[in-house]
């Protein structure tokens, strides 16, 4: 799984049958320690997540493992919507800091 902020959604109004239905975001890779943001990835949610919010996504083909992506074609899947992480014993982000950022705990 990698980690990823959900910067956007996207839309398509045409598209195979099989992911009728889904909801697809834009993500953008976040480096744990920095939170530098690398590169874009549009995924399926599998979990309700919005913008704004920290996730965990996979890619590949464990993205057609959820139950909301089984058998349909899928690279990349929003697995979990993370509250917190620490490195090395120290907390580096909390969901529900009044600030939502690097280092508010």
């Amino acid at each position: 799984m990698l980690l990823a902020k959900v910067v956007g959604t996207v839309v398509a109004t045409r598209k195979d049958p099989k992911i009728a239905g889904l909801k697809f975001l834009l993500l953008r890779q976040v480096n744990p320690e920095t939170l530098k943001e690398g590169g874009f990835v549009v995924a399926n949610d599998a979990v309700g997540c919005g913008v704004g919010e920290y996730v965990l996504y996979a890619s590949g083909s464990s993205a057609r493992q959820t139950e909301v992506t089984k058998d349909r074609p899928c690279d990349a899947v929003v697995m979990a919507i993370v509250d917190s992480w620490e490195i090395g014993g120290t907390q580096l982000f909390e969901k529900h800091s009044a600030e939502h950022g690097y280092g508010d705990v």
